[in-house]
């Protein structure tokens, strides 16, 4: 059983943060694959509803509910899913930024040594005095509904898509209700800043760069981590593995597409085992 760094906050004001999870089966690795190897903030929420089985007492996890996961516990939740799909240790190779180098590195590392930070204060909402004249501000953190609102604003401007994301956060400033995005531009650059810190202080957090010597010139190189990107990344890749494993199950038991991609990838690959075994000792008579 694992536990959110996070939470999910429920409608009557409960937290839950004990989460069960299921493995990938075939139906899942088919729909990553054909993300492109990016994979959208839509499609991680939709994964998600089908992998978790439960959120401390919410159960099932339906699309809402995935949604409105912080936006690290959604990290968190897809780096034990890639866990229990390829196993803990990775191997990624990138070239050394140092300009007299510029060889190709290889980093290895193990996703159970990833540092993943928990929260700060934990609340549905938090509230803040702002510098100078502009009073209070309650806001809540950063969901995937945010991720899937403004991920095609933030790849035009990111700051436009900031300010976005504070008008969807912010839940009130001074004596008024939630601002626009008009007036959060208005604001001090100071109290802006004083919400985006506050924010970042509070939200739980998964380490997205990794550190490692270059073997070339022995620099350490910060090597940055995109769990979403290597996530779907990976499955993409594999997807020409996953037909050919669905053709020799078929072929040997006579099963159906629709049994075989509910196998997980552990299942699949253990009776692909059992098949080979069996090969090999017919072809040697023994």
């Amino acid at each position: 059983m694992r536990e959110l760094p996070g939470g999910y906050w429920d409608a009557e004001g409960r937290l839950h943060r004990e989460v069960e999870l299921a493995a990938l089966t075939g139906r899942e690795e088919e729909l990553l694959a054909r993300s492109g190897g990016t994979g959208s903030a839509a499609l991680v929420t939709e994964v998600l509803s089908r992998c978790v089985r439960r959120i401390g007492a919410v159960a099932p996890v339906t699309p809402d509910v995935a949604r409105r996961l912080l936006v690290a516990d959604r990290q968190y939740l897809l780096l034990r899913l890639r866990e229990a799909a390829f196993g803990d240790l990775v191997r990624a190779h990138f070239v050394c930024p140092w300009p007299e180098c510029g060889e190709r590195v290889s980093l290895e590392f193990r996703l159970s040594d990833v540092p993943v930070t928990a929260g700060g204060e934990r609340a549905p909402e938090h509230t803040l005095t702002l510098p100078g004249d502009c009073g209070d501000v309650v806001f809540r953190l950063p969901d995937g509904s945010d991720q899937e609102e403004l991920s095609e604003l933030l790849a035009r401007n990111e700051a436009e898509a900031l300010t976005g994301l504070l008008a969807r956060c912010v839940r009130r400033l001074g004596d008024t209700g939630p601002p626009d995005a008009r007036a959060l531009a208005a604001l001090p650059s100071a109290a802006r800043a004083a919400i985006e810190e506050r924010m970042a202080l509070l939200a739980p957090r998964v380490e997205q760069t990794m550190e490692a010597p270059c073997s070339e010139c022995g620099r350490t190189v910060v090597a940055p981590f995109d769990i979403q990107r290597f996530f779907f990344g990976e499955l993409r890749t594999d997807s020409e593995l996953l037909y050919r494993e669905v053709h020799y199950l078929a072929y040997h038991y006579h099963w159906s597409e629709t049994e075989i991609m509910r196998l997980t990838r552990e299942k699949r690959r253990r009776y692909i085992d059992v098949i080979a075994e069996t090969i090999e000792v017919l072809n040697s008579g023994a």
